[in-house]
């Protein structure tokens, strides 16, 4: 891996979800029928776990900032989390009577669809002066809308001295105003969308070069980097798809730990790439990257 040095902490803020995923469907669900899926299965969820766990596997000490989805979906969450090594102290239960924060991912051979409820503010308040603070050196924010909806975070980030990713996430509003969102993107060093979240946000007047670093993910086609007028791509890497959730933020975590060690472009997102490969031959956001990390025998 391509990490180095005495594990400075990446912080990864976003919002937590527990997800049930059903794996393995003939067909999408339509109204008025019903489909069989060939397996299901719970796991913690959500952009920012998803790179968290990335981030720890790829050796660095990583911490999670988030609102705990509502009990009891937050034992599924705080289990996995502890047994993969995060830092959960940023993390805060629900407020008392919140509805659960979850995602049903139901997951095709090469794609998927997600059916979300979230709850809340998507993390607490950033206290820079928590301990696990000293010791962080980038903040990856795991969706634009949670950070439209807390920008001060960025200011906080700044007057640390960290360096800032983030990724997009799907939401139909800010992907229809690419221009109104642009001053939130542009305050980034690194953006991270998928194909289809750039192409919107560009059709509604998001500038090309907005950021500094625009990482663009192709899925099976690889991913592409667009920076100081340029545009440089690597193709995937070939792996036995069983389930495509958690495949993006498992490649903010290789192109991001490749980044942060002063790598060239390229190396970055091929290193991206054979993570998002990783994630990809297991059901749920981290088990293709949880595993990959396990001794082998």
């Amino acid at each position: 891996m391509l990490h180095r040095g005495d594990k400075p902490v990446i912080l990864s803020a976003g919002r937590i979800y527990c997800d049930l995923v059903f794996a393995d469907l003939p067909r999408m669900p339509t109204l008025g029928s019903e489909t069989f899926a060939g397996g299901v299965s719970l796991h913690a969820g959500g952009g920012a776990f998803n790179s968290a766990v990335a981030f720890s596997v790829l050796g660095w000490s990583s911490a999670l900032l988030g609102t705990l989805p509502a009990a009891p979906f937050d034992k599924p969450v705080l289990d996995e989390g502890r047994a993969l090594g995060l830092d959960l102290s940023l993390c805060l239960p629900a407020p008392a009577g919140s509805a659960p924060q979850i995602t049903v991912a139901m997951a095709l051979q090469n794609d998927r669809s997600f059916l979300s409820h979230k709850a809340g503010s998507a993390f607490p308040v950033l206290d820079a002066n928590a301990p696990v603070c000293r010791s962080v050196r980038h903040l990856h924010i795991g969706e634009l809308k949670s950070l439209c909806e807390e920008p001060g975070l960025i200011v906080t980030a700044r007057k640390a001295g960290w360096s800032v990713s983030l990724d997009c996430g799907w939401d139909d509003d800010l992907l229809r105003n690419g221009n109104e969102v642009a001053e939130f993107i542009a305050a980034v060093d690194v953006f991270l969308p998928n194909e289809s979240e750039y192409a919107a946000l560009r059709s509604s007047g998001l500038p090309e070069h907005c950021c500094a670093v625009t990482v663009v993910k192709e899925g099976s086609a690889g991913a592409r980097a667009l920076a100081k007028g340029k545009t440089i791509h690597r193709p995937s890497f070939p792996a036995n798809v069983v389930d495509t959730t958690g495949a993006g933020d498992a490649f903010n975590g290789g192109f991001l730990s490749a980044w942060l060690a002063g790598e060239d472009l390229a190396t970055c997102l091929e290193n991206g790439n054979r993570c998002g490969a990783m994630a990809v031959k297991h059901a749920g956001g981290t088990s293709g990257m949880s595993l990959a990390a396990l001794p082998k025998r």
